[in-house]
C-alpha cells in the first residue's frame, strides 16, 4: 500500500512540475504574441509606429514587463519619437485573461522621455497623436463598425485599469517660432484609477485615449508654467534679430502662452 501511495504521490509531483512548466513556456510565447499585438494594434489606434523590445509575462502571478516602448512621431516631425520608455510595469489578474474583460491591477510607466514638438498654439506632436486617437475611438462607437467586428466574431476584450502611475518623466521641449528655443522640463507624476470599473469595461483605445489626454495636459501645464523663460528667450531673439521687439511682439507671445494655461485648465 505503501508503494501504490508512493507512486501516486510521484505522479502528481510530475504532473505538477510540467504544468508549471508549461505555465512558464506558455508565458513565454504570450510575450511575443502580447508584444505583437502592441506593435501592431497600437499603430492603427495612434497612426503612429510603436516599437516593443521585449515583453515578460508570467501568468502565475500576472505580472508582467513591457520594455523598451518607443511611440514613433506622426508624419511632418523632425524628432525621432515622441514617447519613450526604459519599463513599462504591468499586474493583471491572470484568471481574467480568459474572461470578457481583462482586470489590470496595475499600470506604473517609470521614467518616460516625452518630446513635444511644435507650437503650443497651432499644434503639436501630442495633440496630434491624441487627435489620431479620439478619431479611431469615435469611429470604433459607430454601429457599423460594432456589426462588422461582430459580424467578424471578434468582439474585442474589454479592459478594466484599476491603477495607472507615470512617475519621473521628463519632457523635452522643441518650440517653434519661439527661435528654436529648447528645454527639458520634468512632469509631476500622473495617477489615473478605477477606469473601465463595471461590466462595460473600456477599450484599449478609451484606455490610450485617456492616458494621452493626461500626458499631453500635464505637458502643456509645465510648458506653461515656464511662460516667463520662454517669452524672454522669444523677446531676446527679436531684439538680437534684424530690430527690438515691439510692444505688440511681446504682446503676442505672453497672450499666446496665456491661451495656452488656459486651455490646460479645461
Amino acid at each position: 500500500m505503501n508503494k501504490v501511495k508512493k507512486i501516486i504521490w510521484g505522479l502528481v509531483i510530475v504532473l505538477v512540475v510540467l504544468v508549471i512548466v508549461a505555465v512558464i513556456v506558455a508565458g513565454l510565447f504570450l510575450g511575443n504574441i502580447v508584444k505583437a499585438g502592441v506593435e501592431t494594434v497600437g499603430p492603427k489606434i495612434t497612426q503612429v509606429t510603436i516599437k516593443v523590445d521585449a515583453v515578460n509575462l508570467s501568468l502565475l502571478t500576472g505580472a508582467a514587463k513591457i520594455q523598451g516602448l518607443v511611440v514613433g512621431n506622426p508624419e511632418g516631425y523632425k524628432t525621432p519619437q515622441a514617447i519613450s520608455v526604459g519599463v513599462v510595469a504591468v499586474g493583471v489578474n491572470p484568471m481574467s485573461v480568459l474572461s470578457d474583460k481583462i482586470v489590470v491591477r496595475s499600470i506604473e510607466v517609470r521614467s518616460p522621455e516625452i518630446t513635444f514638438e511644435g507650437s503650443p498654439f497651432s499644434g503639436n506632436n501630442l495633440t496630434k497623436i491624441r487627435d489620431n486617437v479620439n478619431a479611431a475611438t469615435a469611429s470604433s462607437q459607430t454601429p457599423s463598425t460594432n456589426q462588422t467586428a461582430q459580424a467578424a466574431g471578434k468582439p474585442g476584450k474589454k479592459l478594466e485599469v484599476d491603477d495607472f502611475l507615470i512617475t519621473g518623466a521628463k519632457v523635452h521641449v522643441s518650440l517653434t517660432g519661439m527661435g528654436g528655443k529648447e528645454m527639458t522640463l520634468p512632469l509631476p507624476d500622473i495617477h489615473l484609477s478605477d477606469m473601465g470599473k463595471g461590466t462595460d469595461g473600456i477599450t484599449a483605445a478609451d484606455l490610450t485615449r485617456r492616458v494621452l489626454d493626461a500626458l499631453t495636459t500635464a505637458t502643456v501645464k509645465a510648458v506653461a508654467n515656464s511662460a516667463s523663460d520662454i517669452s524672454k528667450g522669444a523677446i531676446n531673439n527679436l531684439n538680437n534679430g534684424a530690430g527690438k521687439a515691439t510692444g505688440e511682439d511681446v504682446n503676442k507671445i505672453t497672450k499666446g502662452l496665456g491661451g495656452l494655461f488656459k486651455k490646460s485648465t479645461n
